[in-house]
C-alpha cells in the first residue's frame, strides 16, 4: 500500500511556463496543473506527500512560499530539494536520501513526475512504484511503470 507519494514540482504540479527566469515563488503569475489540487486533496486523506524537484536555484522556503501562492500547500508534508538534500535530482541517490530522511521503505511509497530521466528511472532502479505523467514515448518502458494523463488518475 502507498502511504507516501513523492511529486516533482515543475509541469507535474505546478505550470512550468518556458522563458520565465528566477524562481517560481517570484514570477508575477503562477498556476497548478489541471486537477492538482484535487487530486492532492484526496490522496492526502490517506498519504504523505512530498514535493521531490530538481530546482537548483529555489530553497525549500521558495518553494513552499510558491505552494502557498496557489494554495496547495496544506496538503504537502515537506519539500526535498537539492539545497536540503545536498544531492541534485535525477539520480538514485537523492531518492535514497529521502527515503532515509523519511525512514520508509520502497515498497510504501509513489513517485509521480513528468520527467522520464529526472523522475521515474531512477525511481525505478529503486523498486519505487512510479507514475510517468504524461508520458510520451513509452517504447520500451518497464511494465511497472504507469502512465497517467490526468493527475485526478491517482485517486481511488
Amino acid at each position: 500500500m502507498i502511504d507516501t507519494y513523492l511529486f516533482d514540482w515543475g509541469d507535474t504540479l505546478m505550470v512550468d511556463f518556458p522563458g520565465i527566469a528566477g524562481k517560481m515563488c517570484d514570477w508575477p503569475t503562477v498556476e497548478i496543473v489541471d486537477g492538482a489540487k484535487e487530486t492532492l486533496q484526496i490522496l492526502s486523506k490517506q498519504a504523505r506527500i512530498f514535493i521531490a524537484t530538481g530546482a537548483a536555484n529555489s530553497t525549500e522556503l521558495d518553494i513552499k512560499s510558491a505552494f502557498q501562492r496557489v494554495g496547495l500547500d496544506p496538503f504537502i508534508s515537506g519539500y526535498f530539494c537539492e539545497e536540503n538534500i545536498g544531492i541534485a535530482k535525477g539520480s538514485t541517490d537523492f531518492l535514497r536520501a529521502i527515503l532515509n530522511t523519511l525512514d520508509i521503505d520502497t515498497e510504501s511509497v509513489a513517485m509521480v513526475g513528468d520527467s522520464f530521466d529526472k523522475d521515474i528511472k531512477p525511481a525505478t532502479m529503486l523498486g519505487i512504484r512510479s507514475f510517468w505523467f504524461k508520458g510520451d514515448d513509452t517504447k520500451g518502458v518497464e511494465k511497472s511503470v504507469s502512465i497517467i494523463n490526468q493527475l485526478t488518475e491517482l485517486c481511488p
